[in-house]
């Protein structure tokens, strides 16, 4: 019987096993696929590579440039390899770190090679033993300066290879001022090579990814707070989702955001190297782009928990949210028409009128809470609930009801912490049952009565819990969209983006009239970067 077990299991593990193997093909095709899908500038950047990697080739194929450079022609190939990068802020910044940390450390070691040779053999293992020690130590501290770790990181770390490879060596090698001179030759060669292919071949731009990526960004967060919001209104009686809110699409919106902070610094990083200016010729100020993208991070966290209102296992009744539906929702479509407005700014070049975007806000914000106003007694908690419980005008049982009062009385946060539970759900049944049996023993369960309705408020007031903190979600998105506005603004001025214009905002007026009838859904967004930086955990 045991035997049989283990050859069935050996069988199943074989059949399952050659069941991957047969889908192997197929799950390589479509990742392959998908891959090119999701940005074919990386198949445009692959073949770059390669024709880089031919042509720098040559230098060791072909007899007459063997002759010429010999076997150091092999650091041009490595340098391709290296410094190839997939957007042209990216292969300058690490070209012209490599060339520059070259440069000079081939400068200095040829300088301490010649001080080492004038006192003798036995002075000069000392002198470049001491030289090694303390460059090698002051090279790997500069480091860790931030201005120093951010821009010139690479530049350092080739500096400190190149100078240990040149004085070392020279201590046996006669001919090293040969050596480093054909290395640094090939190695301008492959910097050249690299420089050509990307940014005249198809170039992609990292400041032009960074400027789409805010865009795309800010449209994102837009769609996240307006179907959020009418999700949250209109799709009350669905279900929560038991499955993975990674596969939800409401998150797939913001979940680019969340994730931007780094790959913004990256970016904004490379295109300072990029040759690209204004209009106006006037440096493109891509710091401020990142820390645009920074705000629009953290305001990107009521977004977050605005989302789980929507996931909540507490909910307030349909008859309570309807009476604040409009508001809400209008106060949540001037905060995603402020972010497309900003967005079309960015996108136009052109300023935009902070007056009018503030206004139209502090008028929805007065729109929902005149809305509250008109309805205190849903947030007023138990003690208008219990004044509005019916009375039994008894005299003989009213100094028993003010000893129950206080005997009853329950705090708040007991009552929010006996609601959220499973139990409050129960005891609302029993209490229920409580005044059904009760009728004909008012007298007698009076106290019981009592301290049921009181209850019963309570848990009512609990209901309302969830909606208050929906609103005030809202509320402090309105408060954390100032700080994104004012960015934006000073990205406009620092940018010399065109003045605003009353055409402007006409024109705008029209674009919304057309898209009123447009429902608004959710998708995954198509961000026009990817994650297209390569690992480059070596330098050689």
């Amino acid at each position: 019987m045991a035997e049989t077990m283990r050859s069935s299991s050996h069988w199943k593990s074989m059949n399952s096993f050659a069941h991957k193997v047969k889908r192997f093909p197929s799950l390589v095709r479509r990742t392959v696929w998908k891959v090119g899908k999701d940005d074919p500038r990386r198949l445009v950047h692959s073949l770059k590579v390669g024709f880089a990697l031919a042509l720098v080739s040559l230098l060791y194929l072909t007899e007459p440039l063997f002759k010429g450079i010999g076997e150091n022609a092999m650091w041009a190939v490595m340098t391709v390899v290296v410094v190839m990068e997939f957007t042209a802020g990216g292969t300058l910044c690490k070209g012209l770190n490599r060339g520059l940390g070259t440069m000079l450390a081939g400068s200095l070691a040829f300088f301490i090679r010649y001080l080492a040779d004038v006192p003798g053999q036995i002075f000069r293992a000392i002198f470049i033993g001491a030289a090694v020690f303390i460059l090698g130590a002051a090279a790997t501290y500069i480091r860790f300066i931030p201005y120093i770790k951010k821009n010139y990181d690479y530049g350092v770390m080739i500096f400190l290879l190149t100078f240990n490879l040149i004085i070392v060596s020279s201590y046996r090698v006669d001919n090293v001022w040969s050596m480093g001179k054909d290395r640094i030759y090939t190695i301008c060669i492959g910097v050249g090579i690299c420089l050509v292919m990307s940014l005249f071949v198809y170039p992609n731009w990292s400041g032009e990814d960074l400027h789409k990526s805010t865009i795309s960004k800010l449209e994102s967060l837009a769609n996240s707070i307006e179907v959020s919001v009418m999700e949250y209104f209109y799709d009350s009686e669905k279900q929560v989702n038991e499955d993975d809110t990674s596969e939800d699409a409401i998150y797939k919106c913001y979940e680019a955001v969340l994730d931007s902070k780094t790959k913004d610094e990256t970016l904004a990083l490379q295109a300072n190297w990029e040759p690209r200016y204004s209009r106006c010729c006037h440096r493109i100020p891509w710091k401020q782009y990142a820390k645009v993208g920074a705000a629009l991070c953290h305001f990107s966290y009521t977004v977050v928990a605005l989302h789980g209102c929507l996931q909540s296992e507490i909910q307030t009744p349909r008859s309570i949210r309807d009476l604040y539906k409009d508001s809400c929702i209008r106060l949540a479509q001037e905060v995603s028409k402020v972010l497309r407005m900003m967005a079309d700014s960015i996108r136009k070049k052109r300023k935009f009128s902070l007056q009018i975007l503030s206004k139209n806000l502090n008028e929805a914000l007065k729109d929902l809470d005149n809305a509250l106003k008109l309805q205190p007694q849903l947030l007023l908690g138990s003690r208008n609930g219990r004044s509005q419980s019916p009375r039994i005008p008894t005299q003989a049982t009213a100094h028993k009801d003010n000893k129950h009062e206080a005997e009853t009385k329950i705090s708040l946060s007991r009552v929010k912490s006996d609601c959220c539970s499973p139990v409050g759900s129960k005891f609302k049944e029993h209490s229920r049952e409580q005044t059904k049996e009760g009728q004909g023993h008012k007298k007698v369960l009076r106290p019981q009565l009592s301290k049921t309705m009181s209850m019963i408020t309570s848990l009512e007031f609990s209901e309302a819990l969830p909606f208050a903190a929906f609103t005030s979600l809202l509320v402090e998105m309105v408060a954390k969209l100032d700080h994104v506005m004012d960015k934006v603004e000073e990205l406009g001025r620092m940018s010399h983006f065109r003045e605003f214009r009353d055409d402007d905002d006409d024109d705008d007026d029209d674009d919304n009239d057309e898209d009123e009838n447009i429902v608004v859904t959710c998708e995954k967004p198509k961000m026009n970067i990817v994650d297209n930086e390569l690992p480059s955990n070596g330098t050689e």
